[in-house]
């Protein structure tokens, strides 16, 4: 059975850092059979691609949104059983429930961006407020 599930998040100061976990099971991160990604929904608003993981992306594998690039940090686990979401420089406009999920390989992860639609399984999320 594929699981994912979130934790790590909090509150944090605006400037500050936060790391996010997911562990997954039923599969192993392996970017040459799924892409892998984190996701956020603010309230009131869709939820939205943070960052994804594909071994299809020909500049990649990794793919970041304008507006975390820079800030951001997506890694995996040795195991290739748990991935990482390292926040760094938060602002208050990252506040969000976080998600992380995953696509078969191929899908959902592209030079062009992130499609949430690709992917078709999740965790429940974790709430991340920066805010002094």
């Amino acid at each position: 059975q594929v699981q994912l599930v979130e934790s790590g998040g909090g509150l944090v100061q605006p400037g500050g850092s936060l790391r996010l976990s997911c562990a997954v099971s039923g599969f192993t991160l392996e970017l040459d059979y799924y892409s892998i990604g984190w996701f956020r929904q603010a309230p009131g608003q869709e939820r939205e691609g943070v960052v994804c993981m594909s071994s299809r992306v020909s500049k990649g594998p990794t793919v970041y949104a304008d507006t975390v690039n820079g800030r951001f940090t997506i890694t995996r686990g040795a195991a290739e059983n748990t991935m990482y979401l390292q926040m760094n420089s938060m602002k208050a406009e990252d506040t969000a429930v976080y998600y992380c999920a995953r696509a078969d390989s191929g899908y959902g992860c592209y030079e062009h961006g992130i499609d949430k639609y690709d992917f078709d399984h999740w965790g429940k999320g974790t709430q991340v407020t920066v805010s002094s």
